[in-house]
Order: structure tokens, then sequence, then C-alpha cells
């Protein structure tokens, strides 16, 4: 029997029979690169200080009734004295807080970063550390070149030696103004992660500071694990990873949903980065939390799973074991279509695996969602269950792929090869294709012919014959060829009771 020859690029997103594993591996983790790009990020990567927080009431009392203009502060802060230094500084910080056009640009223009710098050290004046970490937070939560400004302008340093601060609010203020640092780019999180930084950060994790403390840092731990080109540092994530899970006990839902993306970072489509991870033990708690009602938990928490089953199969066991399949039938059900996409996507992962996963996929009830899916989800909803179906196709034993057809799943997959999108029609006829010749091995050809018949398949594949893509008349022919021709070049007529010739 002929097998037809898929694109290349069908190629790298599922798997065929036949693959090595390591190769099935690699074309996982493409699929799991390309939906990524796709999505857009849930998190943020910076985050500004806008709310009027002080750590001690009487640093406004010496502020009190003071206004000054851009050149005052500028004049201010250039001076020795320490009054006017923390007046210069406080009137900056708050003309970097305005929610509206805060005055970013403008303070690093007039050169103040510096000076700023210089304040972080004053450590007999913990009001003034404040404000100018403060200032310096909302600098860095502003674009690439200013968050580099203030990383040129040498913060980096004083900052994580803040984080030791015995001044509870100018420690937190640090915290915040390394995570805007560590969320602007790779070459920025390395930094703030070679001054030492992590070490200092997972020190102040403990039972006795507040949530909010807490929160922050949290979300500049997970920036810290953010990019992959490159991954942050071996070192920093084994002393990173421990306390994580830790976090993923907490209640907070801050917490546990920048805890959660934290790990997604980190499962981020290469297999010893997963195994990092999947050696944690913190599959069953990700397991756990995808059955949350709260979707920032949610959402990264079966990204972070996702990203998992992307790995080697026995990766890909260990979320089985952990339960992923009794969960993500009723997430294929979501009422958000954003969830029924990851869903579906993760699906096609395990179903991308050995025939025995496939196995525990049906024998979970994951085809009957599936299907319905495939009849009733948005368009980029089924183009993921198309993928799942690919993905089982090809892997699958043939008493499994008639498993697949009994549950429904032709009728959708025939009602689809109209679509605009010739990578999903082509996918879809190879489909009907595997299915064919499974059916032929079990000498029930026929029945599945009759069927398709019956669903308009025929129909449907010989108008694809003529299809503007040449790939997809080139497949449609051959399957016309190969499984609905009689010996003498015609197209067979078929029959069953009740049918009129």
């Amino acid at each position: 029997m002929a097998t037809l020859e898929a694109p290349e690029e069908r190629l790298r997103k599922f798997k065929y029979r036949g693959k090595d594993a390591s190769v099935r591996r690699q074309q996982r983790i493409a699929v799991s690169l390309e939906l990524r790009k796709a999505k857009k990020e849930e998190q943020a990567l910076k985050r500004r200080n806008i709310t009027d927080l002080s750590p001690d009431p009487s640093s406004e009392k010496l502020a009190k009734g003071v206004s000054l203009t851009l050149d005052e502060i500028v004049n201010h802060a250039s001076g020795t004295d320490p009054r006017l230094c923390f007046q210069a500084t406080q009137a900056a910080r708050k003309m970097l807080s305005r929610e509206r056009n805060p005055a970013l640009k403008l303070i690093v223009e007039a050169g103040l970063v510096p000076r700023l710098v210089e304040f972080l050290k004053s450590f007999l004046y913990p009001c003034l550390q404040f404000e100018a970490a403060w200032a310096l937070t909302n600098i860095a939560s502003g674009p690439s070149e200013l968050t580099r400004a203030v990383v040129e302008g040498g913060a980096v340093s004083p900052l994580v030696e803040l984080l030791s601060s015995p001044d509870v609010a100018v420690c937190e203020q640090a915290v915040w103004a390394l995570g805007n640092i560590a969320g602007d780019s790779p070459e920025l999180r390395d930094i703030v992660i070679s001054s030492n930084a992590v070490p200092y950060l997972l020190a102040l994790v403990s039972s006795t500071i507040s949530v909010t403390f807490l929160r922050n840092i949290t979300w500049t731990l997970s920036n810290l694990c953010r990019y992959k080109n490159p991954y942050p540092c071996a070192k920093a994530v084994k002393q990173m990873l421990p306390v994580l899970l830790c976090l993923l006990q907490h209640h907070d839902t801050e917490i546990l949903s920048d805890t959660c993306w934290a790990l997604s970072y980190l499962t981020e489509g290469c297999n010893e980065r997963i195994g990092q991870v999947v050696g944690t033990g913190v599959l069953p708690r990700l397991v756990e939390l995808m059955t949350s009602s709260e979707l920032t938990v949610l959402i990264p928490s079966l990204r972070t799973v996702g990203n998992i089953v992307t790995g080697t199969d026995q990766q890909t066991q260990a979320a089985i074991d952990a339960g992923v399949l009794r969960v993500l039938p009723q997430l294929l059900l979501h009422p958000r279509s954003s969830i029924q996409k990851e869903a579906a996507w993760t699906l096609s992962n395990v179903a991308a695996g050995p025939s025995q996963q496939i196995q525990q996929l049906i024998a979970h009830g994951a085809l009957p969602p599936l299907v319905a899916l495939l009849k009733n989800g948005e368009f980029k909803v089924q183009k993921e269950a198309v993928w799942t179906v690919a993905n089982f196709t090809t892997g699958g034993t043939v008493e499994q792929l008639i498993q697949l057809v009994q549950s429904g799943v032709l009728e959708p997959l025939v009602n689809l090869l109209t679509v605009q999108d010739p990578k999903i029609v082509l996918i879809i006829l190879d489909i009907i294709s595997y299915i064919l010749q499974a059916a032929e091995k079990l000498f029930e050809k026929e029945k599945l012919c009759l069927l398709l018949e019956e669903l308009g398949g025929i129909d449907k594949i010989e108008a694809l014959q003529h299809h503007e893509n040449p790939q997809i008349g080139q497949t449609a022919l051959s399957i016309i060829e190969n499984h609905f021709f009689e010996e003498a070049g015609e197209l067979r007529v078929l029959k069953w009771p009740g049918k009129q010739e």
C-alpha cells in the first residue's frame, strides 16, 4: 500500500509511525515552540509602582508642601544636604509615579539616574533609599532603553545589597526594581543573576513576611526564570526550584499564578529543563491546580503541564501518572475557547506518544469531548483537535484507529475538508488515508468506504483533486486511486441496503 508523503513542514509538527523516539520528541518540541510564539504572553514583564506608599510617615513630613520643578530637582539632588536630596528624590519619584504620562524619559535625560543610584547607598537615610529605589523601579518599568539606563547607571549591585536591608519597605522596593530589570531581556536577567541576587531573594521567603511582599518576591523569581535564548543558568534554576515548589503550596492566587508561570518558563522547549522540574515531584500539584476556578492559576498550570508532555515519553508518562488525563477531558469542554485550545494542544502531545499512552487517553474518555470540539469548537480550537487526531492515527494501533472511527470522528473531519486552510486540509486527508489503511488490514475497508460516502466524504475528496494547492490535489488523487477505484479505472459504485442505484 502506498503511504502518503507529508510536506516537510508537517513532518516537524506531528510524529509518524516508524520514526524513532528522539525524532518524535523533537517534533513535539517544535509544536510547543510554535504555539508559544503564537500565544500572547499573559503575565506582565514589568510593573510600575504608582501607589503612594511610604516606609515612614515622617518621610512625607520631610517634603510636606514642597513642589519642585525639574531644574530644582536636579539642583537639589546634586547637593550634599540630605534633606534637599530627599525632597528632590521624592519629587522625582512622584513625577515618575503619575498614572498618565509619567516623566520616565525626562528624568533619565536630566541625568538623574547615577545620582539616584548613589542614594541607594545612603544607609543612614532609609527614607532616601526607599524613594530612590522606587524612582528607579518606575524608570526600569519603561522601554528597554530606559531599563538599560538604570543598569548602566550601576543600580543592580546596590539594589541586590538592599535585599539585606533591615528596613522592610526598602527591601521590598529593591525586589520590585530587580524584577523589572530581570523582566526586560535575557541579558539583563543574567546581569541580575550574576550579581548574586538569587540567594538573597530566596532567603527572604518565609512565613513571617506579608503576602504582598511575598507576591513581589515570587513575581521577581518568575522573571528570573523567563526567556530561553539563553535559558537562565543551571545553577540559578537549581537554587530556585525547591523554593518554587514550596510557593506552589501557597493559598494566595497571585503567588500561585506567578509560581506556575515561572515553572512554565523553565519547562519550555528543552527536555533537560523539563526533567529538572519533573524531578522535584511538582506534577501532582500542577495537575491539581489545573482544576482551579481561577483562570490566573488554571492557565499557567495547564501551560506548564502542556510543556512537560512535549518532552520525552517518560516525562509524558509522569504527567499521565499524576492524573493529567483525568483533567484534560473536562478542560476540552471549558467555556473559554483559549482553555479548550491549550487543552487540545496538550492532549495532542499525549497522542504523539506510544500506543500505550494513546490507550490511556482512550480509557480516560478523551475521545468524546475531542469529537465535540471538532464539531462545534471555534476554528482555532478545531485545528488543535485535528493535530490530536493526526498524532493518534499515526501512532496508534489498528485497533485504536477503529475505536477512533467508532467515536464519530469522521463526520466532523469530512466537514472540515472545505475550510480555507491548506495545512489542515492536508492533515485531514492524511488522517483519512491512515484510517483507510487500518480498515484494509482488518478487512473492514468496504464498510469504511460506505461510511465515507454516506458522510459526503468521497465527493469532497474528489473535488479536492482540483484544489489550487498542488499538494492537496495530489494527496486527494492518491486517496481516490488507492482506495476508491476499481481495476478498470472507474470510480467504484458503492451500495448498501436501501440505497437506490
